[in-house]
């Protein structure tokens, strides 16, 4: 089961980088890459919640294993983001990704430094993880993109179909809001390492 446990990371790291040239080609064949995309980040995101259960349930959790996922997770999350600000070069897509980004940038720096003193950074204390939170909600809304786009590739001036016309309109506002919903959980739970940190920084000078 461990095996298993950490294939399923190993294979969402994997997907994370088979998005970049799907998107990248998809203008060669619209219908097919953008499926296959869409196909692969729900696969990956549905093994990011398989592993964990799995890991927990058989009491297989390791060092490994959780890098594996840590790494698995900021991966997908991060490289499909960027192909799709790159994609639609707007303001209200490209700020929130670079902000999450650079939101991810900041807790590694935070984990690298006390790593430096032997210390290690647990996820905040509180009610309920928004990390979590921020991780489901930007799943949401990718998920929400990958959609958008895989159905745009099968409009035609032909076709006249008020459902799929509303369908891409609720998919693209659940994009764009999902998006600013996700960067304001990003601050709210760097806020919360921040704190933290901040506790941990104490033991140092202690």
């Amino acid at each position: 089961m461990k095996f298993f446990v950490n294939f399923l990371s190993a294979f969402r790291i994997t997907a994370a980088f088979a998005i970049i040239p799907l998107i990248m080609f998809s203008s060669y064949n619209p219908t097919i890459f953008w499926w296959a995309t869409f196909i692969v980040f729900i696969l990956a995101a549905i093994s990011d919640w398989f592993d964990g259960y799995l890991a927990r349930k058989y009491n297989v959790c390791t060092k490994l294993g959780g890098v594996m996922d840590h790494i698995g997770d900021k991966l997908l999350v991060s490289n499909t983001l960027i192909m799709l600000a790159a994609l639609t070069p707007i303001w209200f897509i490209v700020v929130p990704v670079i902000l999450m980004i650079a939101r991810e940038l900041y807790i590694s720096g935070l984990r690298e430094f006390l790593g430096t003193q032997k210390i290690e950074m647990p996820v905040p204390k509180a009610r309920f993880s928004m990390g979590k939170v921020k991780t489901a909600l930007q799943m949401i809304t990718i998920t929400s993109f990958l959609l958008l786009f895989a159905l745009s590739t099968m409009l035609t001036p032909e076709m006249d179909s008020r459902v799929m016309m509303w369908t891409v309109n609720i998919l693209s506002q659940i994009g764009i809001w999902g998006l600013w919903l996700s960067l304001i959980a990003s601050v709210w739970s760097a806020t919360q390492y921040t704190f933290t940190f901040a506790e941990k920084l104490k033991q140092i000078k202690e």
